[in-house]
């Protein structure tokens, strides 16, 4: 079997894998569950290569991350729900139904994206879903999915909650929020010992509201972690090599020595 540009190929290669009596041992043995994290794991790959603005690396991320696609749709084909078809016809349905002012009639282009709207028309896909009203059907929140990363389900829980009125319309407000809840983890130090419950929920509060101020200033968290990583690591290197330039190594300096060095590789940076 030879590379190809063919997706057919791709869902041919995965069949192959799984195939019960010639496939892979461990593709074999795998399921939805198991496969779950590494497509988790492969979509921050992808972010990764994103961030690092390396197009050749993000073309291989890709193609990790669609072969994850392809994998699942595998899996459920062998227990007959649906096959990779049944998601590109979903997908491309969905995109359809969804603009209207690209793809509906003249009337529908000109009116364009009306506020709202783009929840409007999930509300009514997911009751569609359901067969129809129903008193019991889960609240806002309930579609957010549980395995986003901690940050990004943050922001979507807020954004949700935003589309009925539940939230701040000033940052500043936010800020506000953040110093009451920073004086909240400042009192519970006092009285709670580290690892505590209470501590991890007053942290937890904290790291909310952080999230939430990013929301209003339009930056993304998580981007805005992944860069503040970036430069903990490229600072924390320069203490090092500036050390190893003396033939000394990490142990061999203290916090005041260390510090002295991270604020030079700062200044070099905010010059």
């Amino acid at each position: 079997m030879t590379p190809s540009r063919d997706i057919h190929r791709l869902i041919e290669i995965m069949a192959a894998l799984r195939n019960p009596e010639t496939g892979c041992p461990w593709d074999k043995e795998q399921n939805f569950s198991t496969i779950a994290p590494y497509t988790i794991e492969e979509a921050h790959e992808v972010a990764d290569a994103i961030a690092r603005e390396d197009l050749d690396d993000l073309r291989d991320e890709l193609g990790d991350l669609l072969l994850q696609v392809a994998y699942h749709a595998r899996m459920a084909e062998e227990i007959g729900r649906f096959d990779f078809s049944d998601i590109v016809e979903a997908i491309t349905g969905k995109m359809i139904r969804r603009h209207p002012h690209v793809f509906g009639d003249d009337e529908a282009r000109s009116a364009g994206v009306a506020k709202g709207f783009w929840e409007k028309i999930k509300a009514e896909e997911k009751q569609m879903r359901s067969g129809g009203a129903d008193p019991g059907a889960p609240g806002l929140l309930a579609d957010i999915p549980a395995g986003l990363p901690s940050l990004a389900r943050a922001v979507k829980l807020q954004q949700k909650a935003s589309t009925v009125g539940f939230d701040w319309n000033d940052p500043r407000l936010v800020l506000e929020k953040l110093g009451e809840e920073i004086g909240e983890v400042a009192s519970e130090l006092e009285v709670s010992p580290a690892n505590s419950e209470r501590l991890m929920d007053e942290i937890g509060d904290l790291l909310f509201t952080v999230a939430n101020l990013a929301r209003h200033v339009d930056v993304d968290p998580d981007q805005a972690l992944r860069r503040a990583n970036a430069k903990f690591i490229r600072r924390f290197e320069r203490i090092e090599a500036a050390l190893a330039s003396d033939g000394r190594s990490l142990d061999g300096a203290d916090l005041k020595e260390m510090e002295m060095l991270w604020q030079a590789a700062k200044d070099d940076e905010d010059r």
